[in-house]
């Protein structure tokens, strides 16, 4: 389902140019809960299979004349669609961008670069300092645009530089710098319609059985730690000195059910959603999630989840004033 009947007349106009451009890899009206580790929610008006550089500039050719809605979905560890669609272009990064070039200690990846095959490809040329990602179950392009991170670390701290296509912007492609990037605690300066081409990491060479030691150590506190299922890893971003997961289980939030999602009992940061679930009750879950912190006199927490077509927003900190444009 996507939000409305018939596409508008912009995206009509372009949906045909990317017929004519990408021919059978140009899907209509495409389920996007396959590509979402949620594995629930609606469907993109129109998606793009890219598998070049040269296809990812053909196709900001074509987007730069409307300018119509676009969303990069990389492995959609990190994303919830609702029910009702996303009525744009989702564009995807086929293996043909996953690749890994090491020299020395510099590493070259593609944005559709799985980071588990990144963390454990660098530890076998015998490097360090990008382990922590063993276990993040997203992609590079993905990593960069939220400054993924865990145990300790991010990406911001072996990040040189990105390689960046405006989707929205003919002849946009070069390369950003860390700085130009502006990585943050799980955000950067990345819109949604800048995909992530290539990212150049500076690493340290180090003891490979260390490393590998790391590698196991970090996969298996994840195993321990974290449910799996269906989820997007962690739901709310760590308010400064805690953490979302321990304010969430103080409200007395742990287990916790709205319809076909719940809080896992494993990790109060993580909505487990049931097979042929629905989006909305993951998103009321958030909602619930929220005010019962609130309740309980902590903070508003912060989606760390990218949300994608939902029409009210999550509920705001009832004890402050709130402008036109409610945080979400």
């Amino acid at each position: 389902m996507t939000t409305s009947a018939r596409p508008s007349r912009a995206l009509a106009a372009v949906i045909e140019r990317l017929i004519d451009r990408f021919g059978a890899r140009v899907g209509l009206e495409e389920p996007l809960g396959p590509r979402c580790t949620y594995r629930v929610g609606g469907s993109a008006r129109v998606l793009v299979a890219v598998r070049t550089a040269t296809e990812l500039e053909d196709l900001a050719v074509i987007l730069a004349e409307d300018r119509v809605d676009v969303l990069c979905i990389g492995r959609g560890s990190n994303l919830l669609v609702s029910e009702h669609g996303f009525d744009g272009v989702a564009v995807v990064l086929g293996d043909g961008l996953a690749h890994i070039d090491v020299q020395g200690t510099t590493v070259l990846a593609g944005g559709a670069t799985l980071l588990p095959v990144l963390a454990r490809r660098t530890v076998a040329a015998g490097l360090r300092g990008f382990e922590w990602a063993v276990g993040v179950p997203g992609s590079v392009g993905g990593a960069v645009a939220m400054n993924a991170g865990g145990h300790g670390s991010d990406l911001a701290s072996s990040l040189l530089r990105a390689e960046v296509v405006d989707l929205h912007v003919a002849g946009s492609r070069r390369w950003w710098s860390a700085a130009e990037l502006g990585l943050r605690y799980r955000g950067s300066a990345l819109g949604a319609s800048q995909v992530v081409l290539r990212a150049e990491l500076a690493l340290t060479p180090g003891d490979r059985d260390e490393a590998e030691a790391l590698l196991a150590e970090v996969a298996a506190w994840r195993r321990v730690n974290q449910p799996g299922g269906q989820n997007a890893g962690s739901v709310f971003t760590n308010p400064p000195g805690d953490s979302a997961g321990r304010l969430i289980d103080a409200a007395g939030a742990k287990g916790l059910r709205h319809g076909s999602a719940k809080i896992s009992r494993k990790h109060g940061n993580f909505i487990q959603a049931d097979a042929g679930g629905l989006a909305t009750d993951v998103y009321a879950l958030m909602g619930e999630v929220r005010l019962r912190v609130l309740a309980a006199g902590g903070p508003l927490l912060m989606p760390e989840t990218r949300l994608i077509g939902f029409d009210e927003p999550l509920p705001p900190d009832p004890r402050r004033p709130q402008s036109a444009g409610a945080i979400s």
